[in-house]
This record gives C-alpha cells, structure tokens and sequence, in this order.
C-alpha cells in the first residue's frame, strides 16, 4: 500500500485497516520513569499485533555522562543499529506508540531527526488501539533485518549554548509540570527552578483525559504566540518535551528541541537559574 501522507498522529482505525501490512513498522515505546522494567512487563502481557518493542532507557538514549543530562540521545551507529535490527527501512512507514504520549514523541522525533519522515504516533496510543476493538498479542515478531540509514539534522536541536545565548530574544517553553518548572518541588534532578525567561506549557495540557491530542483550536489556547519565532522546547531530560514538539508541528511550528533540557543544564556551573511561577 503507498503511504502518499504521512501526519504526525493517525487513528486506531487507521491502523487496523493497515496492521498486516509489511510496510508498516509499530513500535511499542511505552515506558515509566521510575520503573525501569515497566516497559519490558507490558508488553509481554500484551501489545499490538506485529509490535517490536523498544525501550526508552537503553534504545532511545545513549549513557547519561558529564553532560548531556539523563538521556542523551541515541549515536547514529547506535540508532542505525537499532532501527535495522526492529526492521525499519527506506520503504518503511513507522507508527510509534505508548499509554504515556512521552516515549511515542521520543522516538517519532529520534526518527525524524535521523532522517525518516515516515513516521506517525498513534494518537491516544494502546488505551485508543484497545477501546476501538483491536486485537492483543503476546507474540514476539521476529522482523527481517532493515536497511536504516541515519542521517542527523542538527537544525532541529538547540544546544546549552544556543539557549544560553538567545533565551532572552527566542521563545522558550519548558514542558514540565509546574512545581517542577517554580522549583516548589523537585523529585528527579538535583535543582529545582527553570531557565530564565522560559515560558511554563506542561505537556499534559496538551493532551485531553483519554491521552489523545487536543485540537488545533484548543492548542492554540494553549501556547503563547509562536507566529513570529519558532520556540525551543525543554523538559527535564528531553523526552516529555518531545509531545510539546509535535503538539507545536500540529500548529505549523517548526520548534527546536533542547535534547539535554534541565538535566542538562544544571552540569553548567555557570548557568543561570529562576524560580517562582513568573
């Protein structure tokens, strides 16, 4: 079947109707930030049928070092590996999904960035692919090895220098919650508060209760102005922030993504911190 259209979400139903292509490539990236098996456990209970599982900590992050916050992302060699292994090819057309929106947006961006456009989330992930009646499969597949090719495209990434140098002129959103973002509360990184002149939109506000995607009309309500720059986006380690990514392509944005976020910017000892909820 030719895949023409590629959108950034697509509907269970458009996956029933193609869940036994062999073009189609499902990758199940459910995944829990403080459950490291979580992923692995769901999906042996069950998943898509045909789904490859990958796993956000050691598939879709490289080690976490001096810098680079707590998941950097993936090498080429690495990713190349990867997607050539699950069987992902030039032809190939991926649909990524998960019961959070965060690791699906992980890995539809990690895609992207390398080079494959052919890639969708499915919207409101495995909660939608089981409420509209689709099948359930312990099964593990064995895919034919792919034909991956990584190639990076940098112009979609900010760095720590970057942010450091335009965050007084550039949008700038931090997609984490807002205790988090008002250093109130600070669960997972040593220091609490968010980058000067960043612009608080948690990703959940960009979800409705069921985990789909709210509407363009809705989404614009809920982003400031982003009709004259495009924004860099943030979170803690560069994973949720990736929903607010594509949340901003739905809207036309183009936005830039800070892959080592606020993990990565409290190694900088010079790196200048706020806090509050202005």
């Amino acid at each position: 079947m030719p895949f023409s259209d590629v959108a950034a979400l697509i509907s269970a139903n458009w996956l029933q109707d193609r869940v036994d292509d062999p073009e189609v490539v499902i990758l199940d990236c459910r995944w829990r930030l403080t459950d490291a098996q979580y992923g692995a456990r769901v999906y042996a209970e069950g998943h898509i049928p045909g789904a490859r599982r990958v796993d956000l900590n050691t598939d879709l992050s490289s080690p976490p070092g001096d810098f680079g916050g707590r998941h950097p992302l993936p090498g080429p060699e690495a990713f190349t590996a990867l997607m050539t292994r699950l069987g992902v090819g030039p032809e190939s057309y991926v649909v990524c999904y998960d019961d959070d929106a965060a690791g699906a947006a992980r890995c539809w961006w990690l895609l992207q960035f390398y080079g494959h456009d052919k890639v969708s989330v499915l919207d409101g992930g495995y909660g939608a692919w089981v409420a509209n009646g689709g099948q359930v499969s312990t099964a593990i597949p064995n895919p034919k090895a792919g034909r991956f090719q990584s190639h990076a495209d940098p112009r979609m990434t900010a760095d720590y220098q970057t942010i450091a140098t335009l965050r007084d002129e550039w949008p700038l959103i931090d997609s984490r919650a807002r205790e988090r973002y008002s250093g109130a509360q600070e669960p997972i990184d040593r220091v609490g508060g968010h980058i000067p002149g960043a612009v608080n939109v948690p990703y959940s506000q960009v979800l409705n209760a069921d985990g789909t995607y709210r509407s363009t009309t809705e989404l614009r309500e809920v982003f400031p102005s982003v009709a004259e720059k495009d924004p860099m986006v943030y979170c803690g380690s560069g994973v949720s922030a990736c929903v607010n990514v594509l949340a901003l392509r739905l809207l036309g944005s183009e936005p830039l993504l800070y892959p080592g976020s606020w993990s990565d910017w409290i190694q900088h000892t010079d790196a200048p911190i706020a806090r509050g909820d202005s």
